[in-house]
């Protein structure tokens, strides 16, 4: 799920903006509306949905290197819609630039934490990988901007495109370079979130299409601090296109996508603000190792910050219990390294977190966490 691509926006804080965090809440008019009953297409739906204002495509990777030392990874491409649809110049000139695009890369070892940001600008017609400084192609399935690049590499047409994937970035210079080049292979199928792929996220019912392939493993290299090491892992990869993602009075969220030890996979979030009676609005979805797909209602999770920590001069809780008493679960989600800020222009935390049993302690997984809004 993530932050929007929003050019020249200003430091976001814990009190909700006109238009609720990052603007995510404010009106679409013109915009086609992400709504239930959407119906979705792949190949087709891996590409861009212009006519909807906010789009990403997601990457995180939960990684270990020969020696058993943890990295993380992240690589993402957001899309922001300048003009609804009714309003932009047909055809599109090049000069046109009514969509905006952003890249967010991040690797982490331990206490270290790089992060790097580009930008790009383009307009609503189909890209072109020869012409087009960042866009995205359906055959075949390519996300780019510069030389960040998210591939397919699939050729029989009978299977999903995000089947197997090619994934790099790379930033910085001789010791101070980093970034990483990774062969993605999908062990289960595509989950839609929420109602058929439609995902709510306030009890108004703004939300987004949501879509993910959390079942990939991993393998390649990733450089950081002028070495390169080889690595393996898991990574989830989420697609979500919306044109009013939140409520007007939603301050931001704090989502968790989590890699349990028995083979399930559980994704989850708190928005707060938004939930009935002016309350916190939670979601998720539960995915068993087969990829089946059972939605969360409010009701049926609990989210508990229980530790906070000083990150960027914010107040940001780094060890939470997760709680779903209808599947007998009570765990300990918590960051081991708190120093996860990603400075960018619309700034946030996002990194690694373990899963132990809140009663025993055992380990139950691993996974990411993203908190914005604070």
């Amino acid at each position: 799920m993530l932050v929007a691509l929003l050019a020249g926006c200003e430091e976001q804080t814990s009190r909700a903006p006109a238009g609720g965090f990052a603007g995510l809440g404010a009106e679409a008019d013109g915009f086609v509306p992400a709504s239930p009953g959407t119906p979705l297409r792949f190949p087709e739906d891996h590409g861009p949905h212009p006519d909807h204002r906010l789009e990403w495509w997601y990457l995180t990777a939960n990684l270990e290197d020969a020696q058993g030392e943890a990295l993380g990874i992240q690589w993402t491409l957001f899309r922001q819609a300048q003009l609804p649809p009714a309003e932009r110049r047909e055809p599109p000139g090049s000069w046109a630039a009514d969509q905006l695009w952003m890249a967010h890369m991040a690797v982490s070892r331990g206490e270290v934490h790089r992060v790097a940001e580009r930008f790009a600008r383009g307009d609503s017609g189909e890209a072109s990988q020869e012409r087009d400084q960042a866009g995205v192609t359906v055959r075949p399935f390519r996300a780019w901007l510069d030389d960040w690049s998210m591939e397919s590499q699939v050729e029989d047409p009978q299977r999903d495109a995000l089947d197997r994937l090619t994934v790099r970035a790379r930033a910085g210079t001789g010791d101070d370079a980093f970034g990483y080049r990774l062969s993605l292979t999908a062990k289960g199928p595509l989950v839609r979130h929420g109602e058929a792929g439609f995902s709510q996220k306030s009890a108004d019912g703004q939300g987004s299409i949501y879509v993910s392939q959390p079942f990939f493993d991993v393998a390649g290299e990733v450089t950081l601090a002028g070495e390169t090491r080889s690595v393996t892992g898991r990574a989830w990869l989420d697609r979500e296109w919306s044109s009013q993602l939140l409520g007007p009075d939603q301050t931001g969220w704090d989502w968790f996508s989590l890699h349990l030890a028995d083979g399930h996979k559980l994704m989850t979030f708190r928005l707060r603000g938004g939930g009935a009676a002016g309350g916190d609005y939670l979601s998720g979805t539960w995915i068993t190792p087969a990829g089946e797909a059972t939605p969360l209602a409010p009701d049926a999770l609990r989210l508990t910050p229980l530790e906070r920590r000083t990150v960027a001069g914010r107040e940001m809780p780094i060890r939470w219990r997760l709680e779903l008493p209808g599947r007998g679960l009570d765990l300990i989600v918590s960051a081991p390294h708190a120093e996860r800020w990603m400075a960018t222009t619309v700034s946030y935390w996002e990194g690694e977190v373990r899963v132990t049993d809140r009663g025993d302690g055992s380990p139950r997984g691993a996974g990411y966490l993203e908190m914005t809004g604070y």
